[in-house]
This record gives structure tokens, sequence and C-alpha cells, in this order.
């Protein structure tokens, strides 16, 4: 209300206020989003992962069609957990895939396998890539390797795969090469022991 009244450098300091609420604001519900994996949990059930992924892209319509990017995926196997949390899951790798992606056409391909103990899965894309040396801090809660103004985002994405994977079991790790893209792999045991709590 008052911007065009208090002057050039008022204006710029009401700009970083409104600005520091806004990345507040969405640091609150990145934790919000966090801490609600601890207390949202759903009892295992048989999970398709098509089923998430059809999920997953309705979620991501928007940005998919804003990036123009292709998603694909083949026969996927299924396997026990929470459906609610592997959209989460997915998601957010896709999500990451799209987002640190500077082609003409982000390319994400989703694949899965079963390895006799354990279904191997993988989301690959035609991205920026990762540095050696910056591939284990990505997992660890607000660790950013770009600034804000090259890449949107809290640095809390990664850090809610990790503790999903953790919830069943399973873990999570990367292959990059920088400038070449990256491919996220994630493995989900058989046996999950009674299912984690």
């Amino acid at each position: 209300r008052y911007k065009s009244r208090l002057g050039k450098d008022a204006e710029q300091f009401i700009g970083y206020a409104v600005e520091g609420v806004s990345r507040m604001k969405e640091l609150i519900n990145d934790l919000l989003e966090y801490s609600r994996l601890n207390t949202a949990k759903k009892p295992f059930s048989i999970v398709d992962p098509s089923l998430v992924l059809e999920k997953v892209m309705n979620n991501l319509q928007v940005t998919v069609k804003e990036s123009n990017a292709r998603v694909t995926w083949g026969e996927l196997p299924a396997f026990r957990g929470d459906f609610t949390q592997m959209v989460e899951l997915f998601q957010n790798l896709i999500s990451n895939a799209i987002k640190f992606n500077k082609q003409p056409v982000p390319e994400v391909h989703i694949a899965g396998e079963d390895r006799g103990e354990e279904f191997l899965f993988s989301v690959r894309d035609n991205g920026i890539g990762i540095e050696p040396q910056y591939q284990d801090r990505i997992f660890v809660i607000f660790q950013r390797l770009h600034n804000r103004d090259e890449y949107s985002g809290t640095g809390i994405g990664l850090t809610v795969c990790k503790k999903i994977l953790e919830r069943h079991g399973g873990r999570i790790w990367l292959e990059s090469e920088f400038g070449k893209g990256s491919t996220f792999l994630f493995a989900i045991p058989k046996s999950q022991d009674g299912e984690p709590q």
C-alpha cells in the first residue's frame, strides 16, 4: 500500500522483507512436511509403482508442461510400502530432475527390477549433474548446492526421500556425471522385519 510513497530505498527494503517472509513460509511448510513423516505413517500395503507415478504425473502436470519435460517408465515391480510416502518420494526425485536441468527437453526415466532380496529403482535424468565432492551432502537437511536465484527450494526434498526409505528399511544413493545428468537409485528390501513403525 505504501510502496509508491516511501521512496526507492524503502521500496527495496519492503521487497527484501516480503522475499524473506516468503522464504520463511516455504521453509516452515517444508519442515512441517518433514515432521509429518513421523506422524502420518500408514500401514504398509502392496504398492503398484505405476499407480504411484500416475498420481505424481497428475500432481506435476503444470511443471512438466511448462518445462517441456518427457517422463517415461517401463514395467515396474510392486512391493510392500506406504503408498502416500512413495508418491512423495517419486515426486521429489522427478521434480528435482526437471528443475535441475537446462536441456530444451528435460528427460526423466524411471526403471525398476526385482533383485532377489530387494527391489531396485532408478530415476535417471539428462540434467546438470552433481560433482563428486558434493554427492554426499545432498541428502543432508538444508544443504543446497546452488543459490536461490538460480534454483528455488529449501534443500529438504532429498532428506525427505532418505527418511522415507529408512522407514521402509531401504537406502538411496546417487550416480552422477557433472554436466551430463544424474541417476538416483534406491533399494527397498522384500523382508521388512514387521514393517518399521
